[in-house]
């Protein structure tokens, strides 16, 4: 075990002081910044230096410190294609099985399962679907750039709406699957961060709530389907891994 210092010698005047003051008794000058801890053995006890946080690695044209500011214009389309076709559609003169609504099984318009997701004829359906795409579109998009969560959609809701054609499960109309597809692709990525060491800190609690309100909207509406709901879920889950494994 180490004795401790018996003295230490002030710089200005070369007296020989105690080690446990912070200024020389004999001319004030300061010689340690603070005193230090005494152990119960009567040593000074001393703290290990302390290790620097570990930040992420930075992202193409961010600056350090500065988190980068993406304007969300890809979701931004995506929701307004909806709305266009909202407005369309009520002026009576084209119905939104004339866009592309899946109401009957497809017989060779296979363009139809592109296009459903995107069609709405419920105000209620419409704001939580597109209010889900808004939130999660723009967290994959800032984090993945302006394509990610256009593929996203179009995939999710497009298998969503195969699917429930396959399956006979009709209608199939609105962006239920293509919202949980997005929802999905950013959950995994996150809770698969989280797993690695960096936990982001997200509150899960209102993005269960969003999924469950977009899983009960098959129950209040006729027009969206519970099996596209479900394939769009799938699709991006399976996005979102991949996503969180090209990004590592």
């Amino acid at each position: 075990m180490s004795e401790p210092d018996l003295f230490v010698v002030c710089k200005n005047c070369s007296a020989e002081v105690s080690p446990y003051v912070t200024e020389c008794p004999y001319c004030g000058q300061r010689v340690r910044k603070r005193a230090p801890k005494i152990g119960p053995d009567g040593t000074a006890q001393t703290k290990g230096r302390r290790r620097a946080p570990k930040l992420p690695k930075l992202r193409a044209d961010e600056i350090p410190g500065i988190a980068p500011e993406t304007t969300p214009h890809a979701t931004r389309i995506l929701i307004a294609l909806s709305l266009l076709a909202m407005v369309v559609t009520a002026s009576d003169e084209v119905t939104y099985y004339d866009l592309g609504a899946l109401l009957f099984p497809i017989d060779g318009d296979w363009w139809r399962i592109v296009a459903t997701p995107f069609l709405y004829d419920n105000l209620g359906y419409a704001f939580i679907a597109l209010t889900a795409v808004g939130i999660f579109g723009m967290h994959l998009e800032r984090r993945f750039g302006h394509v990610v969560p256009v593929l996203v959609f179009v995939a999710a809701g497009a298998a969503g709406a195969a699917l429930s054609n396959a399956l006979d499960v009709l209608p199939a109309v609105g962006g239920n699957g293509a919202a949980l597809g997005l929802l999905c692709a950013w959950l995994v990525d996150d809770r698969t961060a989280a797993r690695r060491g960096d936990d982001r800190e997200n509150d899960l609690l209102g993005v269960y709530v969003i999924a469950g309100l977009l899983l009960a909207l098959s129950l209040a509406t006729e027009d969206a389907s519970i099996v596209a709901a479900a394939g769009g879920a799938a699709v991006g889950g399976a996005a979102g891994l991949l996503l969180t494994n090209l990004k590592r």
